[in-house]
């Protein structure tokens, strides 16, 4: 028998439920994966569509080079040549995959169930990338959570995730034999934006992610409560953009943390990969989560629009150390420390006041680990208007995060290497520094570095002001 498995964000052979399902009882497997320009939405930004090249490429090793790669609308694939050729060839009657669910994928997979009823085909479905379904977590009222932690600890844990799935002995693959069906036929990589420097900071795939996994539970999550939000100390696990495509599924990571000693470390990990969770429950109970406002109050907000600095806040010359150094890790390496993420949305949505949908789209065209539920219920929480979100008076200060999360100033300097003559705190705030301090350095502030493109103190006031007026 001939079945297909239809690659999603769920790219590894361990812990795939689909994938196990559709190789069990001898049955010869067709691995497909459909880049879906027609439906997506929003498109694909450039780092994910980098990422997704070189992931594919790793697991295409692992199943033998026999991944069929096809772009357009996942329907008229198959009701098509070459797939329906393929198809009626081999009388394929069933396709197996994994669950996404991001309201576009939920459509057009409920949609093509459907159809494929209509040729014959069963549809199989499987969860392989949340530990709870959003539809199995709600309160007693059968309302959804607004509020993470009753979510997490109410909603989630007497709830046990599924054990995972049991290892593969071995997976029988069909070889489709087409020409202009590989990786590289889906033409992700854009070359202008993302070279060869950006991602060699990542060893991309399923076993690059288990052995980050593996190292990181050794040397990372001791202390990793306390010493998480320093973004120059190795406790940020930086599994998110394996987690994001699924080179590692949530279920492997929450047994591999629960079969260690339980301390106040593995719990505190264990709730910040619960804000996954939430998030996602967030999105498919607010299907516009990255457009529209869950608190409407803020509809009433009148946001600033200044391309000006909005493109210097992008390219990380704000004039703000931290700021600065966030932007151009983000830029640089296409992932940003999470502390830093607060950090540099505070500074655009509230010191800027320029709308925090600006912030999601760079996001999500510069991350590798863009996620729709997380970047969009990030950036709610940022602006206040989301669902148990920092309160709009809530505003961070990035030179009292910078001594209290970067000390030495060995963050700043890594990225704004500009200031790496200057000590803490003047690598801080260079503007408050002395003539004599900064000639020591050699530094000319608005020729080596910038001025800060505008004043932290006074632009906190009227973000306050702005808020209160529209909101009172």
């Amino acid at each position: 028998m001939y079945v297909i498995y239809w690659l999603r964000q769920d790219l590894r052979v361990e812990d795939n439920p689909a994938l196990a399902s559709a190789s069990s009882d001898q049955k010869t497997v067709l691995p497909i994966y459909i880049y879906d320009n027609v439906n997506q939405s929003p498109a694909m930004g450039s780092a994910s569509k980098a990422w997704l090249h070189h992931a594919l490429i790793a697991l295409e090793a692992q199943m033998g080079h026999k991944i069929l790669c096809l772009t357009g609308d996942p329907w008229t694939l198959i009701t098509q040549p070459p797939l329906k050729t393929i198809i009626e060839r081999y009388n394929i009657q069933s396709i197996y995959w994994n669950r996404c669910y991001e309201p576009w994928r939920m459509a057009r997979d409920e949609a093509l169930k459907s159809k494929l009823t209509t040729i014959g085909i069963t549809a199989h479905s499987f969860n392989g990338s949340l530990l709870w379904e959003p539809w199995t977590v709600k309160k007693d009222n059968q309302e959804p959570y607004k509020v993470f932690t009753p979510f997490f600890r109410k909603g989630c844990l007497p709830q046990s995730p599924r054990a995972l799935v049991s290892p593969i002995k071995s997976i029988d693959y069909l070889s489709a034999g087409l020409e202009n069906a590989s990786v590289s036929s889906l033409n992700l990589i854009e070359q202008d934006r993302w070279q060869s420097k950006t991602l060699s900071h990542w060893e991309i795939g399923a076993e690059s992610a288990q052995k980050k996994l593996d190292d990181w539970l050794e040397h990372g999550l001791t202390g990793y409560k306390k010493l998480r939000d320093y973004p120059n100390l190795p406790h940020h696990s930086k599994l998110s953009p394996h987690l994001h495509f699924g080179e590692i599924s949530p279920h492997q990571i929450w047994h591999a943390v629960q079969a260690l000693p339980q301390d106040k470390d593995t719990d505190h990990f264990l709730s910040e990969i619960g804000w996954r969770e939430f998030s996602y429950n967030l999105l498919f109970h607010n299907q516009q989560l990255d457009r529209e406002n869950i608190q409407k109050k803020f509809d009433r907000l009148a946001w600033k629009t200044n391309p000006e600095l909005l493109a210097l806040w992008q390219r990380g010359n704000t004039g703000i150390p931290l700021v600065d150094a966030g932007m151009r890790q983000l830029w640089q390496t296409g992932f940003m420390h999470n502390r830093l993420r607060m950090v540099v949305g505070s500074f655009l949505v509230k010191n800027c006041l320029i709308d925090w949908r600006e912030g999601f789209d760079w996001f999500w065209d510069c991350l590798f680990d863009a996620d729709l539920a997380n970047n969009a219920a990030g950036w709610q929480w940022i602006a206040g208007c989301g669902a148990d979100a920092a309160p709009y008076f809530r505003i961070f200060n990035p030179i009292s995060q910078s001594e209290k999360f970067d000390p030495n100033g060995e963050f700043i300097k890594t990225f704004v290497p500009e200031l790496k003559a200057l000590d803490p705190p003047h690598c801080f705030a260079p503007w408050l520094a002395d003539k004599t301090t900064l000639s020591q350095a050699n530094i000319v502030l608005g020729e080596d570095y910038p001025y800060p493109c505008i004043d932290l103190k006074a632009s906190r006031q009227a973000a306050l002001d702005t808020f209160k007026q529209t909101f009172s």
